[in-house]
């Protein structure tokens, strides 16, 4: 019987742990991404759906990011349209700036032969 309680209590906890790693690193993965265009917000609440699976804390995180997206979106709405504007604008500057610090300008300044050495992010010189 203790050998039985055992395994369970393994299972369980392999599984609290699996969880926890996956739902940990879809998480990181959309918050990486919420400047880009994409999915970036969908992976966070993804990563967030994964771990609710396995813990309390997560479902109310969750709630709780799904309430204020929903706000931020309504009060930009009501922005004008300048500010929307400005908002998309540095939305792209930030994207800009880190495909550029991730050396992707560089990259294809080198597969194009381009030799422009500014392209090339200060961390890959």
């Amino acid at each position: 019987m203790k050998r039985s309680f055992k395994v369970k209590n393994f299972k369980r906890h392999s599984k609290r742990v699996f969880t926890s790693v996956v739902g940990g690193s879809v998480v990181l993965i959309g918050l990486v991404l919420i400047p880009y265009p994409g999915p970036g917000w969908l992976i966070v609440f993804a990563g967030f759906a994964i771990l609710a699976t396995e813990f309390e804390f997560a479902a109310i995180v969750l709630e709780w990011l799904k309430e204020k997206y929903e706000e931020w979106l309504s009060w930009l709405k009501r922005q004008h349209v300048s500010f929307q504007i400005f908002v998309l604008i540095l939305t792209g500057l930030v994207v800009v700036t880190t495909v550029w610090l991730l050396n992707g300008f560089g990259i294809l300044n080198h597969l194009l032969n381009l030799n422009q050495t500014w392209l090339v992010s200060p961390f890959f010189k």
